[in-house]
């Protein structure tokens, strides 16, 4: 039997269960935007020991393959996005794996109807009813929120549900966990090209000849409408982890 979860409640997970799939589903309308779901592995302090710790769908299994980001699925009427967590073999230094969600940039959760976190476990296979249900409500101004976190106590695993919005989006809860989020790079103001006088007058500067940048919008990644065969790995941008869609 399924434990629909108020916000700020948290319960006990079966003893038996060793591992967890995380589904986070919406309703499919007319003008929903796309969202995301994300995970962050955490140490005793809160933080990540690393950016590899964080998962999402730009860096979608933890070096460890614990933690796994599947493929989105679409029924008629909704979507899901979805994280498989083996809770049994994560290393000891793991005392929470926090769930978030995300939509994409300029974009709120306002528009996402219906949004609900199910916790299944993977052992019961298709057709088994959820463990637990969390619906997520009054989520406007938000581009990201903290949907809940499973955590460790005395060797057995609880989850907390909490629905903490982010208005600054999947960087913005990426980084109080101490991610490391890249910036945008302001352009350096461009210097006036002035005339150059020699001896016999003004000589007029040419402009330059090499290659010219042309960056563009990042296209969003099509919509995948079944589940599709993991990931074999990904690879961490050295300066930290990008937030505009593959």
């Amino acid at each position: 039997m399924t434990e629909v979860m108020p916000k700020g409640s948290n319960a006990q997970l079966p003893a038996d269960v060793a591992a967890v799939r995380v589904v986070l589903r919406w309703q499919l309308l007319p003008g929903t935007p796309d969202v995301d779901v994300s995970a962050l592995l955490l140490t005793a302090q809160g933080r990540v020991r690393e950016d590899a710790d964080f998962v999402f769908y730009n860096q979608p299994r933890h070096p460890s393959g614990l933690v796994r980001h599947r493929a989105k699925a679409r029924r008629p009427g909704e979507a899901s996005d979805t994280l498989d967590v083996d809770l049994d073999r994560l290393p000891g230094w793991v005392d929470r794996v926090v769930l978030g969600a995300s939509v994409g940039d300029g974009q709120d959760f306002a528009a996402v109807g219906g949004l609900q976190l199910l916790l299944f476990d993977i052992a019961g296979g298709p057709g088994a009813a959820a463990l637990t249900r969390f619906d997520l409500f009054d989520v406007r101004g938000c581009a990201a929120l903290l949907c809940g976190e499973l955590y460790r106590r005395s060797g057995v695993w609880k989850f907390r549900a909490i629905g903490h919005g982010y208005p600054s989006g999947l960087g913005g809860l990426a980084q109080d966990f101490g991610v490391t989020v890249e910036e945008d790079e302001e352009e350096a103001p461009v210097q006036p090209l002035l005339p150059q006088t020699g001896p016999t007058g003004p000589t007029a500067l040419s402009a330059p000849t090499g290659p010219v940048s042309a960056g563009g919008p990042v296209s969003p990644a099509p919509q995948v409408e079944q589940l599709l065969p993991e990931p074999d790995g990904f690879r961490l941008p050295p300066q930290g982890p990008q937030f505009l869609r593959a």
